[in-house]
């Protein structure tokens, strides 16, 4: 940095220690009540029997690991880490600056007194990586044409949301990836960043522009393989992938547009939409296909646990999809894993998420669009205040289990929506949980895996025919398909339609 600015900064912060002394001083009296939580066990053989429901092929419904092993694995640090910048938005010599920096752990429990640092340090979970140069790479982030091919948002402040730089060796610097902010954080249309919405980062077009210089085709494969095969499937959804090229490979991805990834446990073929985790504390099952519960703080820290590797060592049915050889568990020390306490701090900052001021105002319209709401029964299953039920629904080819219905909040009837993520992966329950509608007025794209971009396309009646062209996920080497069930509201007539939309868009 130049010598005015490192001047600058000084007298910077000469200035803000003088106001916090005063502020400081003036509240000497005040005391800040401790904040000792008890923080609980992520991993108990007991609880995790319970934590899932059962797959629709219930042989295949998958067995963890013990918590002897879980707890051999190795805690991953949480290094100080630092924002990337869109080029032509850093700072004169700040990679050279970078370089200089120490590596130093970020995450001290010994150091978090109250709620609110508990909190805060949660969102240092949740912006830090899991995963370095992979599957964007620091030569990615830095060239204008990335940013071009692309077409990646841009933030008020020319940063990326998605990615951090990471010091874990001085004097070089890596771009951390797969951190939770990487899918949950979305740049707005006026270039504000809101954490734990459904993410607008081109996931998986990033990737495959990636694959196209680093990968082989057998190393790709290898990779789809891990991610989505679901042997015990009649027709694995991976036995077509393997029959694919490079090209088919890069383009099925590429095919995929933000706000939908092809997580792993699901395909690629028909990948799930990213979710919002505003407002989640508030449901009772988590993923599209509900199938996880979530009973508590410790259940969001077991959730998290799980999509970060974790359930890629479970055995579906003697399947283990991260290991080599499909069927050895790795030694754990060559593993790593959270910690308790950095899940609690993150379970606590999704938490505590809020949504933005939402601009939409209730108007007469939107009041019309209310009573047309409560007159065609839509909160039987999007009850007020949270706008859903909290209760899974079966897909048209799933026979519910009797003890199914004693167990868990299943519904009687099927909204006829593509049950193929339900019923050919390995998140696969043979439901679909009824979704929020709070915050609909910034997500997007809509329907479980994406299909349909705004709200005005989802009441579309066109999109139950087969010429439909779907504004979101469509699938490569396809133009049009139909976007089939949930055909409540496409008989109300144009203005009432639009009535409708008017009042969802308040929530």
């Amino acid at each position: 940095m130049s010598s005015s600015k490192i001047r600058s900064l000084v007298i910077c912060l000469l200035v803000t220690t003088g106001i916090g002394v005063v502020l400081t001083s003036g509240r000497a009296n005040e005391v800040t009540p401790t904040f000792s939580p008890t923080i609980p066990k992520v991993w108990d053989d007991a609880e995790m029997l319970t934590l899932q429901v059962p797959l629709a092929n219930y042989a295949a419904s998958p067995k963890q690991i013990s918590a002897d092993y879980y707890y051999r694995i190795p805690v991953r640090t949480i290094y100080k880490n630092y924002p990337v910048y869109a080029p032509g938005k850093e700072p004169a010599g700040y990679l050279e600056w970078l370089k200089q920096q120490e590596p130093v752990s970020a995450f001290e429990p010994t150091s978090l007194k109250t709620e609110t640092d508990w909190t805060n340090a949660g969102e240092l979970v949740f912006d830090s990586p899991i995963s370095y140069e992979n599957p964007v790479r620091t030569a990615d982030v830095r060239d204008p044409k990335w940013y071009e091919n692309l077409n990646i948002p841009e933030t008020k402040d020319g940063t990326l949301p998605w990615f951090r730089y990471v010091v874990r060796e001085k004097g070089k610097v890596e771009l951390g990836t797969l951190s939770c902010a990487m899918c949950h954080a979305r740049v707005m249309s006026d270039g504000s960043v809101v954490k734990g919405a459904q993410g607008n980062f081109p996931f998986e077009r990033a990737a495959a522009h990636t694959g196209k210089e680093v990968y082989t085709l057998d190393r790709l494969m290898g990779f789809e393989r891990s991610f989505f095969s679901a042997p015990w499937v009649k027709q694995d959804p991976t036995a077509e992938i393997q029959r694919m090229s490079f090209e088919q490979l890069l383009k099925m991805h590429e095919a995929i547009p933000p706000g939908v990834i092809a997580r792993h446990g699901t395909s690629p073929m028909f990948p799930p939409q990213v979710p919002d985790l505003i407002g989640i504390r508030n449901r009772r099952y988590l993923d599209h296909t509900g199938l996880q519960l979530h009973r508590s703080i410790a259940d969001m820290m077991r959730y998290a646990a799980l999509n970060q590797g974790a359930d890629n060592l479970a055995s579906y049915d003697g399947f283990i999809p991260g290991t080599r050889d499909f069927h050895t568990l790795p030694d754990p020390s060559k593993l790593l894993r959270s910690s308790d306490e950095q899940l609690y701090a993150l379970a606590l900052y999704i938490y505590s998420l809020k949504p933005p001021a939402n601009p939409n105002k209730f108007d007469r319209f939107a009041e019309r669009g209310k009573k047309i709401f409560e007159r065609e029964g839509c909160a039987a299953c999007h009850t007020p205040p949270h706008y859903t039920n909290n209760a899974l629904i079966p897909v048209y080819e799933f026979n519910v289990p009797e003890v199914h219905r004693r167990k868990y909040d299943v519904l009687w009837t099927s909204m006829g929506t593509d049950p193929r993520l339900a019923l050919e992966t390995r998140r696969g329950t043979g439901y679909y949980k009824v979704p929020s509608l709070r915050g609909l007025w910034y997500r997007g794209p809509f329907e479980h895996n994406g299909s349909v971009a705004t709200l005005e396309d989802w009441f579309d009646p066109h999109r139950l025919s087969s010429d439909y062209v779907p504004t979101g996920f469509v699938g490569a080497g396809k133009t049009s398909r139909a976007v089939k069930g949930h055909t409540f509201g496409l008989e109300l007539s144009e203005t009432d339609r639009r009535a409708l939309i008017s009042f969802l868009k308040t929530l």
